[in-house]
């Protein structure tokens, strides 16, 4: 809060595309996709009219006993995509973790294997910060001030591929995370329910890009050791990492995936957890106790189902994908520079997502980032001293451009020791 009184939020005012438009006319390129759920740019006229005319049927109704024509759809639809036929619904992306580990911890139970009840994740893991979702997240900002509160999980090794000897490659770093997870299994493999793993991409701990291979071999672990595997697509779900599905990379099926964020296109607040068929026949029963008892007021919203039908529609009838793998070649041919700076380390892409790491960063790095980015019209949120692109699927050539000069400026203009930093950084591109 003493932040904000030091630097106010954005008065945002309206979008339009990849653009946010401040009270007094300013545009901000959202580089970030307002924290990765916009896809398809503010003010979509799809999703608009979608949302508009679900709005003169039926706004919302319990989904208890009740269902309707756009929950559906929507169900039947990511059941196609994602291979796992069963669909419950959620909030946003904590819940939909919430889902996932008691129906796993609950599926054990109900099978005869009571014991099953812990989880095991990876290091530097992020899954949300309800008391659930922040048992099996290892950043310590969100996780240490509720520590007494969580229960206990385990971590493993990150299969990041920053980790890589000089020998190595990123599918070597994955198979020794691999063998990290195996030496846990064959020794907790009786009371762990489930592995939960964001694939291929960890987020929140800076942009951690692994190679496929760690999630086939973590599929196959999971299978011989009997311990479900969920994967936490929110974030990396609905093409950012190149396919709709990062699973989809790796040719593996986890027993559940949750999806959130973009999900709406950045709309609405929607979350979904897919799982299998022996996973729903675990609950398949006349008796309440062995039933699922959980639930969210707003859980299937049609307005949230609509939007979320208009974003898999566009995805079928653009070609969204193949239309990102050009737009990302270009925006990497752009990078070039960047990429061969001196302080750059570790530059990474995948999908529409790119990352580096900067070297010799002052105190309040990120916060310095932010700052001279806004003033050049660009919104962007460094995690540590990691900068990163997230930008919506509709972005163009001159925003990319914009965006490549931002990174430039970024290295040659932020500080690198704390009395550089006491000068103002304002950089123009």
């Amino acid at each position: 809060m003493q932040h904000h009184e030091a630097t106010p939020p954005l008065a945002i005012a309206r979008g339009e595309g990849a653009w946010l438009i401040d009270s007094a006319g300013r545009r901000y390129l959202d580089a970030i996709s307002s924290w990765w759920v916009n896809l398809f740019g503010h003010c979509n006229p799809r999703i608009n009219a979608a949302i508009i005319d679900q709005l003169s049927t039926i706004e919302h109704v319990i989904l208890a006993g009740c269902s309707h024509a756009p929950v559906l759809e929507l169900s039947a639809r990511l059941a196609k995509l994602t291979g796992l036929d069963h669909a419950f619904y959620g909030s946003d992306g904590a819940s939909a973790v919430e889902i996932a580990l008691k129906m796993s911890f609950h599926t054990w139970k109900n099978t005869g294997r009571p014991h099953k009840t812990g989880f095991v994740s990876l290091k530097g893991s992020y899954h949300g910060e309800t008391l659930g979702a922040l048992a099996v997240t290892d950043v310590a900002i969100f996780r240490d001030t509720y520590a007494p509160l969580l229960r206990h999980s385990h971590q493993v090794m990150s299969p990041d591929a920053r980790q890589a000897q000089p020998s190595e490659t990123a599918a070597d770093v994955a198979r020794r995370a691999a063998a990290d997870l195996e030496a846990w299994l064959v020794e907790h493999a009786a009371t762990t329910a489930a592995l939960i793993v964001e694939p291929l991409v960890q987020c929140a701990s800076g942009m951690a890009m692994y190679d496929p291979e760690y999630l086939r071999l973590a599929r196959a672990l999971c299978d011989r050791y009997e311990v479900h595997l969920i994967a936490d697509e929110i974030a990396v779900g609905f093409g950012r990492t190149g396919t709709l599905f990062a699973c989809e990379q790796a040719h593996i099926r986890p027993d559940f995936i949750c999806l959130s964020k973009g999900i709406t296109g950045g709309y609405l607040p929607l979350a979904c957890v897919l799982t299998t068929d022996r996973v729903y026949g675990a609950f398949y029963s006349p008796e309440a106790r062995l039933g699922f008892l959980h639930s969210h007021s707003y859980t299937g919203n049609p307005l949230a189902c609509r939007a979320a039908l208009a974003v898999l529609d566009i995805f079928e009838e653009a070609d969204v994908l193949a239309q990102n793998r050009a737009k990302a070649a270009a925006f990497n041919r752009l990078l070039e520079p960047l990429r061969q700076h001196p302080r750059v380390r570790h530059f990474r892409h995948q999908g529409m997502l790119w990352a580096f790491d900067v070297a010799d960063t002052g105190p309040g790095f990120a916060g310095d980032v932010h700052l001279a980015a806004r003033e050049n019209g660009v919104l962007l949120r460094p995690i540590g001293n990691t900068v990163y692109f997230m930008p919506p699927y509709i972005i163009d050539s001159d925003a990319m451009g914009l965006m490549a000069k931002i990174g430039l400026s970024v290295l040659e203009n932020t500080p690198t020791s704390p009395v550089q930093r006491a000068r103002t950084v304002n950089f123009q591109v």
